[in-house]
């Protein structure tokens, strides 16, 4: 029985490097494809791409005119997913996104409801300026982020698949926003931070994108491909240390787990979703860079993107000047001595 195991374990091995040895040219491609029209910001376009391939979603971060919604809307012609894109606005209601039921009349006069989907019936949707809607409108996301359909009138709506959700929000002008609530933001399994390009990169998008004609990217795989990698990144082997390392940082991030510098500064801190999306974001980079198997270096890299929107400090920390960038620092200074 055990040399049967053994042959089977073995079998499956050699089936897992196989299929990541075929994913990692279509992932090159993809990457090539994004690369033709999102000039430089190399960082954002791996995170939001580990995002969707870690089957979850991504919050983008920066302020208007750093190509965030062309990224998405790229990504969406390359993935070869359906996509659609919701502008949030203060007067925007839940049905605006999710559809509503109308009564119809047939020619007997019998009346029935039928029911009309909203935009959120896609495969990835844009939220742009999310923190624009009140919250009323801003949870009508939560059921369909976490358990992919949404119930109207009492009645179970299965979204397609797969579905990703990636929202936009601009950090400086918070007037006439509404903060994501904690819950909301627990949901997306990446913060991308979207700064300013680099000097090259600007110089690019200068002489690109002003001419007669624009360069434009070509789907590489389509929807059922996508879920074919998103299986395949949850098949990839995790060493005990990298487990480790995600647990010990995780916690470490947490009041009243023997951290000093995290009970002085931290009011609360990540929950065990963060040690998913770490894990399986770790997973997707080491198939990003080529490799079969994650390593603590993955871990070190994704931190902050996948801890800093699920932590909140005290006032004193606040008081202090303290950013959550500075407190996940201190952690990884600790986990990398």
């Amino acid at each position: 029985m055990s040399v049967m195991k053994g042959a089977t374990e073995v079998a499956d091995e050699k089936a897992i490097v196989a299929a990541a040895e075929a994913a990692l040219g279509e992932i090159a491609r993809i990457r090539a494809e994004v690369g033709k029209v999102i000039f430089g910001q190399e960082n954002v376009v791996e995170q939001t791409l580990l995002a969707v391939l870690s089957g979850g979603h991504a919050l983008l971060v920066g302020v208007p005119g750093l190509a965030k919604t062309k990224l998405v809307a790229t990504l969406g012609t390359v993935l070869g997913l359906d996509n659609s894109r919701i502008q949030f606005t203060p007067d925007l209601m839940p049905s605006d996104i999710l559809g509503s039921e109308v009564m119809d009349q047939d020619q007997a006069g019998h009346r029935s409801f039928r029911f009309i989907a909203g935009p959120i019936f896609t495969q990835l949707l844009m939220a742009d300026e999310i923190n624009r809607a009140s919250p009323r409108t801003q949870s009508a996301l939560l059921q369909a982020m976490q358990e992919y359909h949404i119930t109207i009138a009492g009645a179970r709506k299965d979204l397609p698949q797969p579905f990703h959700v990636l929202a936009t929000q601009n950090p400086l002008e918070q007037e006439g926003t509404y903060p994501l609530p904690e819950a909301q933001l627990d949901r997306f399994l990446m913060q991308v931070d979207v700064g300013y390009p680099e000097l090259a990169a600007e110089r690019q998008i200068l002489l690109e994108t002003t001419g007669v004609s624009e360069a434009e990217a070509r789907p590489v795989i389509n929807a059922a491909r996508l879920q074919q990698l998103q299986s395949l990144i949850r098949q990839m082997p995790v060493g005990e240390k990298v487990v480790d390392a995600i647990l010990s940082l995780i916690r470490s991030a947490r009041p009243g787990n023997g951290n000093a510098t995290t009970d002085k500064n931290v009011a609360w801190g990540p929950g065990p979703r963060a040690g998913q999306a770490l894990m399986l974001c770790a997973r997707a980079r080491a198939l990003y860079d080529g490799r079969l198997a994650p390593s603590i270096d993955d871990i070190l890299a994704l931190a902050e993107p996948v801890l800093q929107h699920r932590m909140a400090l005290t006032f004193a920390a606040r008081a202090e000047g303290k950013t959550v960038r500075d407190v996940i620092g201190d952690l990884l200074k600790r986990a990398k001595g």
